[in-house]
């Protein structure tokens, strides 16, 4: 069975009061940044962190009795899991969602919180599938789909429905893409309604399945094991009845590598104080990048999900700011003698640098006798305060080993 719009609008009408109508914001700092006015519809702050409660609800909601006595299971990296989890929970109805081993813990403890038994099991979503088609063998409870399903389709495509209500003046909806559930309905959903609505899908480069297969208008799985930052979209084999969709629906498809998404990430939490996932970052990154270019249209960007580990958000952090120049790395040689670290803190200083540790080693072998090594963390304003500190040294006659990040 093919999605239909009137399955989209049905399911639009399941939805109502379970879910949370996102907001379409317009952003004037990433309207400036791109050159198109930008809008963000919000699923970030949807509820379960993620768009994924919409097709597992609308799933789980048309169950039989007697499905529903043998509970559901499905298998995924995490976004999908906390929506059925939600969706069984609401129900009544028992549910298991199989991770991979590798699953960001924030989405392991979020599903189990929602009252699903959890199963870690391989290296990536195709090796939970595996394991979760075993499993339903086993119990005969129902298998909820990630992506290729018609009433999962219809459920995310109550986005589309959603924009052009909010924003009828709508040009393009730019929009994550990983097995395809998503933009197959959101696609399917506005260009039933509005066919002069561009539709652009965005994957990362480490795991362009749908990309490629777009690319070629035939079917493609990536070999092997595929690992992104976007953990939400790392599929490796795309579904079928969405990719039938998207080269129905879809306008144009664009890849984004992980530097790229990590930016898009760190620039949203900084400049729109919004937590976004690496899935839920590639639209944007696609945009700051210009793979996707429509100066002054408007264009929403789908942030799909808000679900990111609190280690990783400060490893992005950590690593936004140094490239930025506003934290540094600085190694020096300085004279083995009374008041010369004294000194170098001091010419620091000078140019209003705010030093967050100091390592001082005079013993390393490498270093040379009566010399010892500094280094230093200093966060600074940019690159060129950067220079300035490293000039100032060099001129007080400080040997600089490096001021990259060590």
């Amino acid at each position: 069975m093919s999605p239909t719009i009137a399955g989209i609008i049905e399911a639009a009408g399941i939805l109502k009061g379970v879910i949370y109508r996102t907001p379409v914001d317009y952003s004037r700092t990433f309207s400036g940044l791109t050159g198109s006015n930008v809008y963000f519809k919000t699923e970030n702050v949807q509820k379960t962190g993620s768009f994924k409660i919409r097709g597992a609800y609308c799933k789980i909601s048309k169950l039989t009795p007697e499905q529903r006595d043998k509970g559901v299971i499905t298998a995924s990296a995490g976004n999908h899991g906390q929506g059925v989890a939600y969706a069984a929970a609401k129900a009544g109805i028992s549910a298991t969602v199989v991770m991979p081993s590798n699953a960001p813990i924030a989405k392991v403890e979020a599903v189990r919180d929602y009252g699903a038994v959890t199963v870690l099991a391989g290296k990536g979503y195709d090796d939970a599938y595996a394991r979760a088609m075993e499993l339903q063998a086993e119990t005969g409870a129902t298998f909820v789909h990630g992506f290729d399903d018609p009433e999962i389709i219809a459920g995310q495509g109550t986005i589309g429905l959603e924009i052009l209500e909010q924003l009828p003046e709508t040009d393009a909806i730019v929009v994550p893409v990983g097995g395809g559930g998503l933009i197959a309905g959101v696609a399917l959903a506005v260009k039933s309604i509005r066919p002069d609505v561009k539709i652009i899908g965005v994957q990362s480069e480490a795991a362009p399945a749908m990309y490629l297969s777009h690319q070629s208008k035939c079917w493609q799985e990536l070999p092997g094991q595929v690992c992104t930052l976007a953990d939400g979209i790392a599929v490796r084999r795309p579904g079928r009845l969405n990719f039938d969709l998207i080269c129905r629906c879809v306008d144009e498809m664009v890849t984004v590598e992980d530097e790229e998404i990590a930016r898009a990430i760190t620039m949203l939490l900084e400049r729109s104080k919004m937590v976004v996932e690496g899935a839920g970052a590639v639209g944007l990154a696609a945009m700051l990048q210009k793979r996707v270019v429509m100066p002054g249209k408007n264009v929403v960007v789908v942030l799909s999900g808000g679900n990111i580990d609190i280690n990783t958000v400060s490893i992005l952090i950590e690593r936004g700011l140094l490239r930025s120049g506003r934290r540094v790395y600085l190694r020096a040689i300085v004279d083995d003698r009374p008041g010369t670290l004294q000194n170098l803190l001091g010419a620091i200083a000078e140019l209003q640098a705010n030093i967050i540790s100091v390592s001082h080693d005079r013993v390393d072998p490498r270093v040379p006798l009566k010399k010892a090594e500094v280094k230093l963390l200093l966060e600074t304003r940019n690159d060129l305060h950067v220079r300035e500190i490293s000039n100032l040294l060099m001129a007080k006659g400080y040997e600089i080993i490096s001021d990259k990040n060590i």
